[in-house]
């Protein structure tokens, strides 16, 4: 069984680390957001160092992702941004360490492999949720309350889905599996290493952004050809920004139909507003008739 982190404490500390691009931050205004909802806040050295396209050296942010995990002051750690970067740490990441410090960790889009490498090799459940500096900044923060509801308990039970954004069921069904994947341009680039999906029994997870949908169906037909579909138990489909739901569900359709097993699209998560926080590598049951998603 996967293991959940610790419950972020009233008054415990976020870590804020930028393990992928780099972006700009005023730290009085970070430390103002933790202080006005009862926490407090570490800004690593790497949020404000700048390598070209990257938050740093890979030594620096290696290094910085790690002290967040071994400080014990810190309760819960919050990536900067998405970007890109998170892969080259990939063969370098002290994984006994993080297995050891079992904490709260956040992000998305290029954060995804650090998600593959902690669900997989450490067994630690993390959170694919909002990037500190696009979304949880003040006035940016609608996905805010179903994260901190996220760190402070293991939640049991439904995850509650905005009415504003309607599901859609491309195959029915119910099915029970841990919840792995992220971005769909980071799943299919770490295919042939060995920090590649582990996909067997698996709730599949998939957002993308300003994919066409040529590109949407040459990721999907990679992971295909990888067998990375065969023995899934489910599918949910996040936001593909750029791509209505309603454009994206006759390859949804062609692609998962004849695996026979449930797909729900259209879930708020990825690169839009609300953003939920979904808990990757945790059992959950996704039903699709009914258009709901439970953690077990």
């Amino acid at each position: 069984m996967p293991t959940w982190p610790k419950p972020m404490p009233a008054g415990g500390q976020f870590a804020l680390v930028a393990p992928a691009g780099p972006g700009s931050l005023e730290a009085s205004q970070a430390h103002a957001w933790a202080d006005h909802l009862g926490y407090r806040l570490r800004i690593y050295p790497g949020v404000f160092e700048k390598a070209g396209y990257l938050a740093g050296s890979d030594e620096r942010r290696l290094a910085d992702l790690h002290a967040a995990f071994a400080d014990p002051e810190v309760d819960a750690i919050l990536c900067l941004r998405g970007g890109y970067g998170t892969p080259r740490l990939l063969d370098r990441l002290d994984i006994e360490l993080i297995r050891a410090n079992p904490k709260p960790f956040v992000g998305y889009s290029d954060i995804t492999a650090l998600h593959l490498a902690f669900n997989q090799l450490a067994g630690l459940v993390t959170f694919h949720g909002p990037l500190f500096r696009s979304e949880l900044l003040p006035g940016l923060q609608p996905g805010e309350g179903a994260l901190l509801a996220m760190l402070q308990g293991q939640p049991m039970g439904e995850i509650a889905h905005p009415s504003g954004w309607p599901l859609k069921t491309v195959a029915p069904g119910r099915a029970s599996g841990h919840l792995a994947g992220g971005n769909l341009s980071l799943l299919c680039a770490t295919l042939g290493t060995p920090w590649a999906l582990q996909s067997e029994g698996a709730v599949l997870f998939i957002e993308d952004v300003n994919e066409p949908l040529y590109r949407v169906d040459r990721l999907l037909t990679q992971l295909r050809l990888a067998g990375k579909l065969h023995g899934l138990a489910g599918v949910l489909v996040g936001d593909f920004a750029g791509i209505s739901t309603q454009q994206l569900q006759p390859l949804l359709a062609e692609f998962f139909t004849p695996l026979g097993v449930p797909v729900l699209a259209g879930w708020r998560s990825g690169h839009c507003q609300p953003n939920l926080t979904l808990p990757m590598g945790a059992q959950v049951v996704l039903d699709a008739s009914e258009r709901r998603l439970l953690i077990a």
